[in-house]
This record gives structure tokens, C-alpha cells and sequence, in this order.
């Protein structure tokens, strides 16, 4: 069992910066591969943000390449998402979860263990 826990949300205007961070309690990595980060919004299904593996792959959904990145401290079992130029259409609750196997940030039914959430609101 990995419990992962998520902060850094909250409310800003369209343009500026965010950063969220997750920790994982565990990081082995036999139990961890892959870290990522994954959105969703009312009325929405949950989607993909982008992921980090062990293996040194990153993959990130198209609407948030050039203004996201994801970073990972592995001496502190710790993920982070650092959100430029946020869009209204950015607001949503951010999960981080993990993976046990390698593979890609859409693959959302191959992460096993998530957090509770963070809220991320944009507006102006």
C-alpha cells in the first residue's frame, strides 16, 4: 500500500503560476514505477496530466506541454507539478497517484494508488 498525499492548490487568475507537490509513502521500486498527476472537473471524466518514470520517461497531455512540468526528488518520495500560464480551463481537482508498471499519463487505470486531491481554480 502507497499513500500518497497531495498540496499547493488554490485559487489564482488567468496567466499566473502554480505549483503543486505530492509525497509518496512509499517508493520502492518494485511498488513505484511511474508517478503522475491527473485532473478532473465536475461533469468530467478524470484525464491524464503528465507522468515521470523510473526508466526516465515523461509524457504530458497536449493542452499542457511548453506550460507544465513535472519534477520528481526521489531522496524525498516526493512529485511536483509546476503550472505556468494557467487557463480557466485548468481549473479542476489534481490527483497524484502511482504505478506500479511502466507506462503512459493516459493510462489511467494503470495506477493504483492516488490521493485524496487539491483543488486548482482559475479565474479572473
Amino acid at each position: 500500500q502507497v499513500h500518497v498525499v497531495e498540496s499547493g492548490g488554490g485559487s489564482v487568475q488567468p496567466g499566473e503560476s502554480l505549483r503543486l507537490s505530492c509525497k509518496a509513502s512509499i517508493f520502492s521500486d518494485v511498488l513505484v514505477k511511474c508517478m503522475g498527476w491527473f485532473r478532473q472537473s465536475p461533469g468530467k471524466e478524470r484525464e491524464g496530466v503528465g507522468i515521470i518514470c523510473r526508466d526516465g520517461s515523461e509524457s504530458y497531455t497536449n493542452s499542457v506541454k511548453g506550460r507544465f512540468t513535472i519534477s520528481q526528488d526521489n531522496a524525498e518520495n516526493t512529485l511536483n507539478l509546476e503550472m505556468n500560464s494557467l487557463r480557466p480551463e485548468d481549473t479542476a481537482t489534481y490527483y497524484c497517484a502511482t504505478s506500479r508498471v511502466y507506462t503512459f499519463y493516459s493510462a489511467i487505470n494503470d495506477f493504483s494508488f492516488w490521493g485524496h486531491g487539491t483543488q486548482v481554480t482559475v479565474s479572473s
